[in-house]
């Protein structure tokens, strides 16, 4: 059913929209696009799981049902009513600036957009990964936003909290996020096979080195797989979908640390040479990983995270090839073990940050 309340030109409006096919951020990008073009709209709050669209604007109602009756997504006027001057007040959108100084790549940003994904009132998320901090555009007070963001332990603080204007909201870019979807497969199929490849040969080459680096890759493969699944389903899912990630990562990285503790031991002797082979093998794909990055690194924040993430794998390979030259030098395992404590702790606390989202 359909309430209509038709108010005076001038008077400032709530109004809840049902929006039963609206599901996806693509469809919310839609319907943003489709109201962007009313200049009496002050507010747009999505609610994806529940499927609706909370509007503050000036006039009818009914009048953005006709708006959005084009996208077919079956958008009704659920309620309308007035706003007070107190309730007006609430909803302006103001722009915060939040220091998070332990985000550093793809892996940070994407768990701190799934912790904020149910927030009410957000509007807009900008990274700057380069100076480490968040800019929010929102409704009402900052203090929920950053309760959402003390459990991942990123060390967030709120710098800043100004009245947001009209250039706060980013526009939609649905050709360049198509074109981000296709580098994101290509990260993703690159990593997915360099975590199997590094783990059969750090088995066999019997380097701890070799399969903590191969759960690297698994993170990295995680990252942009998550990215990818969230295209198209609830915030929700997502979150599920990364506490499953980050339990099998939490498994892997106990396990090479366990392989690590029982080689330190039993003893090993770890092949060198298929070290140094699967570790070169390694940085050639993050290598061609970078070179991918490179070309969309302008497309803002996320994808010049996943440059320096990808920047990063490449110094662990290189402490892989160091530690099998070490091991030739040497003739100790110990290079091997060192280099294998050191990358399954950085992916043990990865997966602590993935299970800390809510």
């Amino acid at each position: 059913m359909t309430s209509e309340t038709v108010k005076p030109d001038g008077a400032r409006v709530r109004s809840v929209l049902s929006v039963s096919k609206m599901d996806c951020p693509s469809e919310e990008n839609l319907v943003r696009m489709a109201l962007d073009k009313r200049d009496d709209i002050t507010s747009l709050t999505f609610d994806l799981g529940a499927r609706t669209v909370t509007v503050d604007h000036a006039g009818d109602g009914n009048d953005l049902v006709h708006a959005l009756s084009p996208l077919g997504l079956g958008a009704q006027l659920r309620e309308s009513h007035p706003l007070s001057a107190e309730t007006t007040g609430s909803s302006a959108l103001v722009e915060t600036v939040i220091s998070v100084p332990k985000m550093d790549c793809p892996s940070e940003e994407n768990m701190i957009r799934m912790a904020l994904a149910n927030t009410v009132g957000i509007q807009a998320l900008a990274f700057d990964l380069a100076a480490r901090t968040l800019r929010v555009v929102h409704q009402g007070d900052v203090d929920p936003i950053a309760k959402q963001l003390t459990p991942l332990g990123l060390g967030a603080r709120v710098v800043s909290s100004t009245p947001a204007t009209g250039s706060s909201l980013p526009l939609p870019d649905t050709a360049g996020d198509a074109a981000e979807a296709r580098t994101l497969r290509l990260l993703l199929a690159i990593n997915g096979l360099m975590f199997l490849v590094e783990m059969v040969w750090g088995v066999i080459a019997q380097s701890t080195g070799l399969i903590a680096d191969s759960l690297d890759m698994f993170a990295d493969a995680a990252v942009y797989g998550l990215a990818l699944y969230a295209v198209g389903r609830a915030a929700s899912l997502k979150t599920r979908a990364a506490h499953m990630a980050g339990w099998l990562q939490l498994a892997l990285a106990l396990g090479a640390l366990g392989e690590v503790i029982r080689r330190a031991f039993a003893g090993s002797e770890p092949e060198s040479a298929l070290m140094m082979g699967v570790g070169a093998l390694a940085l050639i794909a993050n290598v061609a990983c970078l070179v991918l990055i490179a070309k969309k690194r302008d497309r803002g924040a996320h994808m010049k995270a996943s440059y320096i993430f990808s920047a990063n794998d490449v110094i662990a390979n290189l402490g892989v090839i160091v530690a099998g030259a070490l091991v030739t030098w040497t003739g100790s395992s110990y290079p091997d073990l060192i280099i294998g404590t050191i990358i399954a702790v950085i992916v043990l606390l990865g997966a602590r940050r993935i299970l800390a989202l809510r």
